[in-house]
């Protein structure tokens, strides 16, 4: 059965996640059911990460195999004729080797979330962002990031519901920068902990509102419990943009 890697896009506002689950709209759930009116019998999506409720994607990667070859031009503009109207797009599509696997394969994910924080609410990006209605110091919120680099125990910003075996991840980049109206975050790591992005993202905004020094940021993270993390900051504004394969996928 030939294999087929696909990278998507997707508004996650009306979405339970991207992973399949019964009774709810699901991104995986969209896709599948795209291509089984193209004919195909069912078949299951893999994809590279499980992006919450309300999460977006600019660059998610899935996998597929079918029972027929298919030219991968056509295949795409076929799931994108019969996906709609759902808020998804698949922008690329390549045959590829049974030896790769959009999850397992992936040797780095990257994540942003963006904050607008004015006074005014957002109207057009009001589920693309978090709106915080005060000013948010973005180089207080850079250096407290940079503590929390490295390979470290991330007990304290990892959900209760994780399923990880263990809370030991290796955080390879976290950085904050102002982009027109907007604070932006910007994590990657090979994998990340249930919820981990959004649980770092809301213990940064504390240091923006100067509440958190970059101290007590490295405090919460060495002390290893949940009770030291800010507010879990809302799915909205957070994004998928890009998964990494080891050469040869």
């Amino acid at each position: 059965m030939p294999r087929y890697r696909m990278t998507i896009e997707y508004d996650g506002s009306p979405f339970s996640g991207w992973q399949r689950q019964a009774g709810q709209a699901s991104v995986q759930a969209s896709i599948e059911a795209a291509i089984s009116r193209l004919g195909q019998p069912p078949a299951t999506l893999f994809g590279a990460g499980r992006t919450d409720a309300g999460v977006h994607a600019l660059g998610q990667v899935a996998h597929i195999d079918l029972d027929k070859s298919w030219v991968p031009a056509k295949l795409m503009a076929a799931i994108n004729a019969q996906i709609r109207p759902d808020p998804v797009s698949v922008f690329d599509i390549v045959e590829v080797d049974t030896s790769f696997h959009a999850r397992f394969s992936a040797s780095a994910r990257h994540y942003e979330y963006r904050i607008r924080d004015s006074r005014a609410p957002p109207a057009l990006d009001r589920q693309r962002v978090w709106w915080v209605p005060f000013r948010l110091d973005e180089a207080v919120m850079h250096e407290a990031a940079q503590q929390l680099t490295g390979h470290h125990d991330f007990t304290t910003f990892r959900s209760s519901h994780c399923q990880a075996k263990s809370p030991l991840k290796t955080l390879d980049r976290l950085d904050v920068s102002r982009e027109g109206r907007d604070v932006v975050v910007r994590a990657s790591a090979r994998s990340f902990l249930h919820n981990q992005v959004r649980s770092l993202v809301g213990t940064l905004k504390l240091a923006g509102e100067q509440k958190y020094s970059a101290r007590d940021v490295r405090d919460a993270l060495l002390a290893a419990d949940r009770s030291t993390c800010g507010p879990v900051a809302p799915p909205q504004g957070l994004y998928l943009v890009k998964v990494d394969y080891s050469q040869g996928h």
